[in-house]
Parts: C-alpha cells; sequence; structure tokens
C-alpha cells in the first residue's frame, strides 16, 4: 500500500506541482481544503477551518507525511497591524492544529515537514551569504519565519522528524514571482528596481518539489534547509537576464527606492533589500540542482 502524504496549501502554485510529483512517484495525496470538493482518482480531499479551530482528523490520521505549505501570501496586501496578524496566523495555527490532533490520538509521521523562506535572515541587502546557522532577523519578516519554525517544534517533540525548507523566489510557469513581472518585460517596459544592488536568491519550481520529494526520502534530513540557488543574482542581473529572454534590452531608467516606498509602503522591503543564501547544506544531502543558472530557468518558465 502506498504511504500517504497530507498536504496543506496543496492548491496553491507550489502545491499543485508538488502534488504530481508526488502522485507520479507513487504516493496517494490527501489535500486540506476549506471548501468542500469532490475526490479524484489520485486525489481525497478534506475539510479544515483554520479561524474555527476545525479540521477532519481522519486527514491526519491516516497520513505518513504531512506537508506544511499553507499560508497567506506575504506580498499580496500592504502590511498593517491586521495584516501581519493574518500572515503570522496562516502559518502557526494550521501547526497547533495538526499538533492537536497527533498529540491527542498518539499518532506518529514518518515526517513533519514545512514551507519556512530565506527571509527569516531579513530584509537588508549584504555581500555575506546566510546559511541555515545564521540567526533569524528582527525585522518582520524575520521574526515571521522565526514563529513558523518555532511552531514545528511541538511537532518535533513527539519524535517526528522535522524538516524546514527555506524557500527563495520561486520561479515557475504561468504562476508565482514572475507572474506580474513577465507581462512587463514581455513588452520591454520592465527595469531595474532601486539600486538594483539587491540580492534575489532564487529557486526554479521544478528543483523546489525535488527538495521536498527529498525531505521525504531522505531519513537523515532534519532541521532547516535553504532551498535557493548559491549565485550573485542580485535585482539588476536578474532584470537584464529576463529582458534578455523576451529578445530585448532594458531601456527604462531604475524605479527610484521612493516610489516603491510610496507604493508599497514597509512592504517594499522585500523588493528592495536582499541577501544571498548558501545552499550548501542541502547539496551535502545529496540534491542537485537540475537549474542552477538564472537564464536557463527563466526561458523554462516563459517559452
Amino acid at each position: 500500500m502506498s504511504k500517504n502524504i497530507l498536504l496543506t496549501g496543496g492548491s496553491g502554485f507550489i502545491g499543485k506541482k508538488l502534488t504530481t510529483l508526488l502522485i507520479n512517484h507513487g504516493y496517494s495525496v490527501s489535500i486540506l481544503s476549506r471548501t468542500e470538493r469532490k475526490p479524484s482518482k489520485d486525489i481525497t480531499y478534506y475539510k479544515w477551518d483554520i479561524e474555527n479551530n476545525y479540521i477532519d482528523e481522519t486527514s491526519v490520521l491516516k497520513a505518513d507525511y504531512i506537508i506544511h505549505l499553507a499560508g497567506e501570501g506575504i506580498a499580496t496586501k500592504k502590511w498593517s497591524r491586521k495584516r501581519k496578524k493574518e500572515i503570522i496566523d496562516s502559518r502557526e495555527k494550521p501547526i497547533e492544529l495538526i499538533y492537536s490532533v497527533l498529540n491527542k490520538n498518539n499518532k506518529s509521521l514518518d515526517a513533519f515537514i514545512s514551507a519556512s523562506a530565506v527571509g527569516i535572515y531579513g530584509v537588508f541587502t549584504s555581500e555575506n551569504i546566510c546559511n541555515e546557522e545564521t540567526p533569524a532577523a528582527n525585522d518582520f519578516l524575520g521574526e515571521t519565519c522565526q514563529k513558523w519554525e518555532t511552531a514545528t517544534e511541538s511537532i518535533k517533540s513527539l519524535g517526528i522528524r522535522t524538516v524546514i525548507i527555506r524557500t527563495g523566489l520561486v520561479l515557475g510557469k504561468g504562476d508565482g514571482f514572475l507572474k506580474k513581472l513577465t507581462p512587463l518585460f514581455k513588452y520591454s517596459f520592465g527595469s531595474i528596481i532601486g539600486t538594483g544592488k539587491q540580492y534575489m536568491p532564487w529557486i526554479h519550481i521544478d528543483d523546489l518539489c525535488s527538495i521536498y520529494l527529498l525531505a521525504i526520502t531522505n531519513t537523515n534530513m532534519n532541521g532547516p534547509f535553504n532551498a535557493a540557488v548559491t549565485d550573485n543574482t542580485n535585482n539588476a542581473v536578474f532584470s537584464k537576464a529576463l529582458a534578455k529572454v523576451y529578445n530585448h534590452s532594458l531601456w527604462l531608467p531604475k524605479v527610484p527606492s521612493f516610489v516603491i516606498k510610496l507604493i508599497m509602503g514597509e512592504m517594499s522591503n522585500i523588493v528592495l533589500t536582499g541577501q544571498r543564501v548558501s545552499s550548501q547544506k542541502i547539496e551535502n544531502a545529496g540534491f542537485k540542482f537540475k537549474y542552477s543558472n538564472l537564464e536557463p530557468a527563466l526561458i523554462s518558465c516563459i517559452k
């Protein structure tokens, strides 16, 4: 009988791609959904309602692995005090709910794998390369990711192998980080943002999903792992590469930082700043990037 993997956030950009990969590798997949959905040939859906502290316990009790991808989008709305709370709660509360079911039923798992983000290292630009031992920053992104990861300690306390995937900017076709950028660059209206020196740690969605698969199969994986290519991609490098893929050069001037700040407020930090991260730990775990060069990765996403 195939192992069952329960996904939170399974209907999102990463979740859809990961679901296909898992099914292709012989796993059965369950997805937690806020709405009633009919099962398909390969996927079973279970209801949950985080705000009302409800989850269909069967989903957890039949799972061999749980992958936690759910979370409100960091950049979809301005960071009001209310929005910040929504962002944090949407990452912490699902883990608390899952823990309550595991603990109450004395249920174990082969592994609990949670998303996180390289934003844990903070919103400032530095030449330093952050690894998994780099302390969390005191800004909003750093604190959000730290709370997200700290919430998994309850799962770990049950003796369950717990893995955290600190994700960079995800490049994929038709969705994700590139969705808003590609129309601008396709019609030659793309430009460098701010100084252009801010680093943009990125990963192709195929590689990210393969890292989650490795976290399932490699029982030696524990704790946090950076999921981003270690290179020198900053906003200027990225913008020029994306323009090149569309067969043109950048011609518009840089978008001044103050304009981005006026439009986005505090949230502008996520596009005006950025650090490099190390992928050494995940590579030491046996992972090999399919896409380690930016231009081929971009081409695969837009062609």
